[in-house]
């Protein structure tokens, strides 16, 4: 029974300690309320509807004039990044640019070499015909002297026989 009762003390400690707590927290609240109405009593400015109405009107605009000015400055970051990527755009415009042109120019050096080779080959075509002439002509000239060596050994060999 004696650890009933303790705990029966103990139960009732701490629910008496809750409740002074409690009220010393009510306490206070009250002294802070008391201070605060006070504090508004003597700070609290009571204007007319016309003044009301015109500081409503200046909070207002001072409002519209914040959410004005963070406007300006997201659509200044806007800007600035836009200015970076045409400066960027630019940049590689001038890249490709000078990679067309000197790919223009190496076509042109190209096609100069191709000419060049087409007229080294035409040459070489013209000598091989010359050589062909040449030697074309020598073989009748060869076949003409077969002819008359045959025509003339055969007369010899007639004119030795009769």
């Amino acid at each position: 029974m004696k650890a009933e009762e303790i705990g029966k003390a103990n139960n009732t400690t701490n629910v008496n300690e809750r409740w002074s707590a409690a009220i010393s927290n009510l306490t206070e609240t009250t002294a802070n309320l008391e201070s605060l109405q006070k504090l508004l009593l003597k700070k609290a400015v009571f204007v007319d509807g016309d003044t009301f109405a015109r500081a409503s009107l200046a909070s207002d605009q001072a409002r519209t004039i914040k959410v004005l000015e963070q406007r300006v400055e997201t659509l200044e970051r806007e800007l600035d990044a836009a200015i970076t990527a045409a400066a960027h755009a630019r940049s590689e415009k001038r890249q490709a640019e000078a990679a067309q042109r000197a790919a223009e120019l190496r076509a042109q050096e190209i096609t100069r070499e191709l000419e060049n080779t087409t007229k080294v080959f035409e040459l070489h075509t013209e000598e091989l015909r010359a050589k062909q002439e040449e030697i074309n002509k020598r073989d009748k000239d060869i076949k003409l002297l077969e002819a008359i060596i045959q025509t003339l050994g055969g007369t010899s060999s007639r004119s030795a026989s009769g």
